[in-house]
């Protein structure tokens, strides 16, 4: 049995690490082994490249430096967590990936999508995923759980300015549009059971 890429996106607060958990115990009762991970991170190495990512001021990274900084992160998490689970027939189920790049150094921070995916190809041979599931979350709303679950401890990403959000979320629908085989827009409007019922049901085919 092949295994699955899953992959889940969107801009702050609007749910990704509560849907992954929900939805890794939805399919692992369906009979799939599931691996669970992250980004940036999921590996030894993308963890510490993580910790420079995520700390110091808003400014301490220019969007170019952060594309670097992420593709090599994503470089050791695909080779050391996310193909070994996939060659196990294991189903991977990532919070965040290469869409994440594109929608906030490219889409907010204006780095071209063909320098950001020139880099995944050199970084990690290229890897996307079979599926990616894009919550969509009003940005007042969004940022009101993002503060809540930050408990004034947010990371660079979170502290950037209310544009630089409205652009990542721009980003995030226009790639679901441009890509509808893999992309698909769930909204996280409802309670988490019902987030999950619609995450299901946009991977149904692949279940």
């Amino acid at each position: 049995m092949s295994g699955k890429f899953i992959t889940l996106e969107g801009g702050e607060g609007v749910g990704k690490s509560t849907q992954l958990k929900a939805l890794a115990e939805a399919i692992r009762a369906r009979g799939h082994s599931v691996v669970t991970t992250r980004e940036p991170g999921g590996s030894p190495g993308a963890e510490a490249i993580r910790a420079l990512l995520m700390t110091g001021d808003v400014d301490r990274w220019s969007p170019r430096a952060e594309a670097l900084l992420f593709a090599a992160a994503r470089a050791d998490h695909v080779e050391k967590t996310i193909r070994p689970a996939l060659a196990r027939g294991e189903w991977v189920l990532c919070d965040r990936f290469i869409d994440s790049t594109r929608a906030y150094q490219g889409g907010a921070g204006g780095l071209s999508d063909s320098d950001i995916m020139a880099l995944h190809g050199v970084g990690s041979a290229g890897l996307m995923p079979d599926r990616t599931l894009v919550l969509t979350l009003d940005l007042d709303q969004a940022a009101g759980r993002a503060e809540a679950r930050d408990g004034g401890k947010a990371d660079r990403f979170a502290l950037q300015h209310e544009q630089y959000h409205r652009d990542v979320a721009n980003a995030f629908q226009a790639m679901a549009v441009a890509s509808p085989e893999r992309m698909r827009l769930v909204s996280a409007v409802g309670s988490p059971e019902e987030v999950t019922a619609l995450s299901l049901a946009a991977l149904g085919d692949l279940l």
